[in-house]
């Protein structure tokens, strides 16, 4: 499918493009394209859909937390990579 943007940079979608993916979209800039990314109407409940019941029974705050843990994990195993990869460069 080709749009073309009016001269206001606005951009059209047929109506059955709309009610296949929604009115919202995110946009994401690469360098060399963009993409359109549907927002679900309640983008809470698509989440609580994807996910499952990995979240019942827990807190915000312990969500919170255990995301910052693997976070910090992910970040410490990223740095030690870097390293092995320096060292390795190094030698």
């Amino acid at each position: 499918m080709s749009v073309e943007t009016d001269s206001h940079g606005r951009i059209y979608l047929s109506s059955e493009v709309r009610q296949k993916y929604g009115e919202k979209f995110h946009v994401v800039e690469y360098e060399d394209r963009l993409e359109l990314i549907p927002i679900d109407e309640n983008p809470l409940q698509a989440v609580r859909e994807a996910a499952g019941d990995a979240f019942d029974g827990k807190s915000i705050e312990e969500l919170k937390e255990e995301a910052l843990e693997q976070a910090q994990q992910e970040a410490e195993e990223d740095l030690e990579q870097a390293k092995r990869e320096a060292e390795d460069v190094s030698e």
